[in-house]
């Protein structure tokens, strides 16, 4: 895990865990907390978990209750902290939805201006006995959903998103250098494994940076990282609360696609059904 202030290659990017509460206004606290200390260890990005705006578990009617618009006090907050703290946030939102039942699973970046980018969950996640249908709205399939820091492209995605690989191929597609995935990734049998071989499997056949912000444990599996074009994780938290900082360096890239061009060599593309 990267601490203190130090400068690297490129543009800092830091991985924030924290286990969201049944509390907006302690979440927003943790949240401004952790950024500031990922700013002071030189990010220039931060990515926060999936629904950072509020959790509870098991899912219930609070959900709705505290869902909110995209104008609404908890993006308002992230802009504010963003442009107090000249950073880029990016954080998992409930959102209103239209029916009034269920919620959108939303992930917003942002910076001092305003929303950059607006990503609603694609697939959700009902697997392994778990329906977050029942509670969520599933996000439209839409294109791909990115942002530009200093001459890089960051694609937003979430959580269950990773066992679907033609959605970081998507924002590869898009020009996409890193892929941001807020996620709360469900305690369970082996699934430390599968979070680790799935975030390294789509940096590698993407050529890309992920960056994936989880809960810690008892809920989430923690280990949020920034890992390599090669998969590799150059930052990473183990259980705790806090942010790890690593640098995205577009000359890595440039170096990995140019021995390994996967993506140029490829004979099929993503096509939505």
């Amino acid at each position: 895990m990267t601490g203190g202030s130090v400068v690297g290659v490129g543009v800092g990017v830091g991985v924030a865990q924290f286990a969201p509460v049944a509390d907006a206004s302690a979440n927003r606290h943790t949240i401004a907390e952790l950024a500031r200390r990922a700013v002071a260890r030189g990010a220039s990005v931060v990515v926060f978990p999936e629904y950072s705006s509020y959790f509870t578990d098991p899912f219930d009617a609070t959900l709705a209750d505290n869902a909110e618009d995209l104008d609404g006090p908890f993006v308002a907050s992230l802009v504010a902290l963003a442009g107090e703290l000249g950073v880029h946030l990016v954080a998992g939102l409930l959102e209103r939805a239209d029916d009034g039942a269920r919620v959108r699973n939303t992930v917003v970046a942002v910076d001092g201006s305003g929303v950059l980018a607006t990503y609603r969950k694609q697939h959700l996640y009902d697997a392994f006995g778990q329906r977050e249908s029942d509670w969520v709205e599933p996000g439209r399939v839409q294109a791909p959903q990115t942002f530009d820091v200093g001459g890089l492209r960051f694609g937003l995605m979430t959580c269950y998103d990773l066992r679907f690989p033609e959605v970081a191929r998507t924002l590869a597609d898009a020009g996409a250098d890193v892929a941001l995935v807020p996620a709360e990734w469900v305690r369970g049998p082996l699934k430390e494994h599968a979070w680790a071989t799935l975030l390294a499997a789509r940096a590698i056949e993407n050529t890309m940076y992920v960056a994936a912000a989880d809960h810690p444990p008892t809920l989430g599996v923690g280990h949020s990282a920034l890992l390599d074009p090669l998969g590799v994780a150059i930052a990473q938290i183990g259980t705790a609360t806090d942010v790890a900082v690593g640098w995205v360096d577009p000359q890595v890239i440039a170096d990995v696609r140019r021995v390994n061009p996967a993506l140029q060599l490829r004979r099929y593309r993503v096509v939505p059904r």
